[in-house]
């Protein structure tokens, strides 16, 4: 893909200004490229296209197939880019302004019960250096409710297991402090004292988690390991890469935590982000009613 300079001075300035994480940066990237080759088949340049060319291109979109949320998404890359270039005196008029947003409901975040956890926690064979650290980090995710981007990018610094604690970067450069847990404190430091050692054989990595490349651990990678011990344990469906963090959640809220400390927990900068994990609580609530009242 052809790199404008326009669009990367952009993401040069929201990187600056917010913060976001690589992949946030690439799909605004992937999003406006896109734009900005079906606008030149109009005849038209990012700059000097107006809103009957940007609803045409997202009509478009949609009779291809595309989905309410990935119409809403590419919208949302395109709000952003034209307040830059208004701000910028690129551009007088915002031909996003008038244009809304397709409606497309709020999916509610996949989450295991908690039999599925433990199965998923117990699969990794701890006699082996590669299976003390899967278990660690299935441990840590679960008891921490880290995103898997700040589960991969973890280094030694950040961890303070003689307070027990995890000194977390997440989004926006936002820093926060969670809480490990005993059980995830005890797998951390067996594999930092035992496992990792034997992965890294001598090698020097900064990184908490490690792979036999003497690297960090990937998403990717995470996310084919989750899958494969899921599979082990016969769990099925469609799985997130963060499903730990939502059923770490949603654990919580099911045992009477307080929204705003799960908000905390989870580095959320808006409650209503974590409000969404209460109607999972609640369906959990309504099953096990119906389940156990003699009434129900």
């Amino acid at each position: 893909m052809k790199h404008d300079p326009a669009i990367e001075r952009f993401l040069d300035a929201t990187w600056a200004e917010r913060g976001l994480s690589d992949n946030s940066l690439q799909s605004y990237r992937h999003d406006l490229s896109q734009l900005r080759d079906q606008l030149a088949r109009r005849g038209r340049t990012l700059a000097d296209a107006c809103r009957e060319d940007l609803l045409d291109v997202l009509a478009g979109e949609v009779q291809a197939g595309k989905s309410p949320r990935t119409v809403s998404r590419y919208l949302s890359s395109y709000r952003q880019y034209y307040r830059w270039l208004l701000r910028e005196g690129v551009i007088d008029r915002d031909p996003v302004a008038l244009i809304e947003s397709p409606k497309t409901g709020r999916g509610l975040p996949k989450a295991l019960t908690e039999e599925q956890v433990e199965a998923l926690l117990a699969s990794p064979d701890t006699d082996t250096p590669l299976g003390l650290r899967d278990r660690a980090m299935l441990e840590l995710m679960y008891a921490t409710g880290l995103r898997v981007s700040e589960l991969v990018s973890l280094e030694l610094a950040n961890l303070n297991l003689n307070q027990g604690v995890v000194r977390v970067i997440g989004k926006g450069q936002k820093e926060r402090l969670v809480p490990i847990g005993d059980v995830a404190h005890d797998s951390l430091s067996f594999y930092l004292s035992t496992g990792r050692p034997e992965i890294l054989k001598g090698m020097q990595c900064k990184s908490v988690f490690v792979t036999t490349r003497k690297a960090a651990m990937t998403r990717q990678a995470f996310w084919y390991m989750v899958r494969r011990y899921a599979m082990r344990c016969d769990i099925s469906g469609k799985l997130s890469p963060h499903m730990l963090r939502h059923s770490f959640a949603t654990h919580l809220l099911n045992h009477g935590a307080d929204l705003r400390v799960v908000q905390l927990l989870l580095g959320h900068s808006d409650l209503s982000t974590t409000q969404i994990y209460t109607h999972i609580a609640r369906e959990g609530l309504k099953r096990m009613h119906e389940e156990h009242h003699p009434r129900g």
